[in-house]
């Protein structure tokens, strides 16, 4: 490892207090980087093309040629980015493998008296150390339950009380459901959801139980990484038994607050398996205003739909039947069972 240069562990440490600098492009960035890092792309998507078909059909000499066309008048800009961003004059930088990209960057930093460290290996090697990480065994406790039975309200509520938990859904920017993504912001990739994943993880303690909230595998569009899903799997499963009119009131107040065509169109998309006739009978009372009657109808297809498949099938199972308790009640008896 040359003097600048940090392996992963080192640099992740140092992150705590400089800033991390990615200077990949904004599609490499935005498909996924380091939670925290700030993107100043040395190319453009359509600079790093036409700098990548250089150099696969006329060399490296001839794309290094067109790499500094392309940089040489953004070189004043960077520097004034450089002493703008690292006030303690010390920054952390990385590209795709720890190559030309990040080292000329860091040069320039240097130059402009920012210490610059960049990351052996590059993002490449941190998505390694990611996928590696997310197999480290936690005490994980899964909280489950029918749709509406409130389980986010109870694992939000641990939070406040300084209990560890994994949001998932949050992570996944996505409420798990046809309706998950109703008044939320766009979903991120699979790999920047490991990354914000991986980011949680790591500031948890491992000999003290992690409260996390069952899922599929699949939330949204975004993937559980397996080892975590594994170890959910074989975790304590608290179910929350809550009543019928309770959870209909529960998901009345989450979903139907919003833009009732995206309530329509989440409808319609599970028409196949909710029959014509109940689809349109939902629809109509969701565009009368009729909340209640429109969730009763879909949430008998969501109860039949886990009576056939549980989300997880976790040999520990403890059922915790539900009345009038309150969310505080309710993760205080959660607590109690898991210990």
């Amino acid at each position: 490892m040359s003097e600048g240069q940090l392996n992963i562990e080192d640099f992740l440490f140092r992150s705590r207090e400089c800033p991390v600098i990615d200077v990949r492009s904004p599609g490499e960035f935005e498909h996924g980087h380091i939670p925290g890092a700030i993107n100043l792309p040395l190319f453009s998507n359509e600079e790093r093309s036409a700098v990548g078909t250089l150099y696969v059909n006329r060399g490296s000499k001839d794309a290094m040629m067109k790499g500094l066309e392309i940089v040489g008048p953004k070189m004043k800009e960077y520097a004034e980015f450089a002493l703008r961003i690292a006030p303690r004059r010390e920054a952390l930088m990385h590209c795709w493998r720890g190559g030309m990209r990040s080292n000329s960057m860091a040069w320039l930093f240097n130059t402009t008296g920012v210490k610059t460290h960049t990351l052996t290996g590059g993002y490449k090697s941190y998505r390694t150390y990611v996928r590696n990480y997310l197999s480290t065994p936690l005490k994980l406790v899964v909280i489950g339950g029918m749709t509406g039975s409130g389980k986010t309200d109870v694992l939000e509520y641990l939070e406040s009380q300084g209990e560890q938990i994994v949001h998932l859904e949050r992570l996944a920017r996505h409420k798990g459901s046809v309706f998950g993504g109703v008044g939320m912001p766009l979903q991120p990739t699979t790999e920047q959801f490991e990354n914000d994943l991986f980011a949680r993880i790591v500031e948890l303690n491992p000999l003290k139980p992690v409260y996390v909230e069952n899922e599929s595998i699949l939330i949204g569009r975004v993937f559980i990484p397996r080892p975590f899903f594994e170890q959910m799997s074989v975790a304590p499963l608290v179910n929350l038994c809550v009543p019928f009119n309770r959870r209909v009131l529960q998901l009345v107040n989450t979903y139907t607050q919003g833009d009732r065509q995206l309530l329509v169109e989440g409808v319609k998309r599970i028409e196949r398996r909710l029959g014509m006739e109940n689809t349109a009978r939902a629809i109509e009372l969701i565009e009368n205003g009729n909340m209640t009657a429109a969730v009763e109808i879909v949430l008998k297809y969501y109860d039949r739909m886990y009576a056939r498949t549980k989300k997880i099938q976790n040999l520990k199972v403890m059922e915790m039947k539900i009345e009038q308790e309150s969310v505080r009640e309710i993760a205080e008896r959660v607590i109690s069972i898991n210990n």
